[in-house]
């Protein structure tokens, strides 16, 4: 992909999955929603007590991978520094996600659901994609 494919692709509505190290053991991939806009971060949120918060801590460098799960086959790759963590604010952070995914009642209907579902709150997380690794299986198999 060009660079202005890979970002747009990263940019569209796809499950996240997120790959941190865990010392000991393998590494932790989980599904997140996200948002990004080219150019910018990769931005999720998360419960400040879930074992994806407990990693991230530490900062460091993480993969993040979306694909297209409908032929052809595509999928944009990126590791990159953790650039921020931060307490998540409902408005500001967590109901843009979710009316993303879900849209406005639906995301609302969300929002409501999991208010408490972590006591200690949420926290938004914030990756820099520096390295990219991508496919578009319908560009390798057009001239087939």
């Amino acid at each position: 992909m060009t660079r202005q494919e890979r970002e747009a692709f990263l940019a569209g509505l796809h499950i996240g999955v997120l790959s941190l190290p865990d010392r000991g053991r393998g590494p932790l991939s989980a599904p997140v929603w996200y948002t990004y806009e080219p150019g910018g971060e990769i931005v999720f949120v998360t419960g400040r007590s879930s074992r994806k918060a407990a990693l991230l801590k530490d900062g460091g460098r993480v993969s993040f991978v979306v694909q297209a799960e409908a032929l052809p086959y595509k999928y944009v790759s990126v590791e990159g520094p953790v650039t921020g963590i931060e307490t998540a604010d409902t408005e500001a952070d967590v109901r843009p996600i979710a009316h993303r995914y879900l849209g406005p009642e639906n995301g609302d209907a969300y929002i409501e659901a999991t208010r408490d579902s972590d006591p200690r709150g949420e926290i938004v997380v914030r990756i820099q994609p520096e390295r990219w690794l991508t496919v578009d299986y319908a560009k390798q198999f057009a001239a087939s």
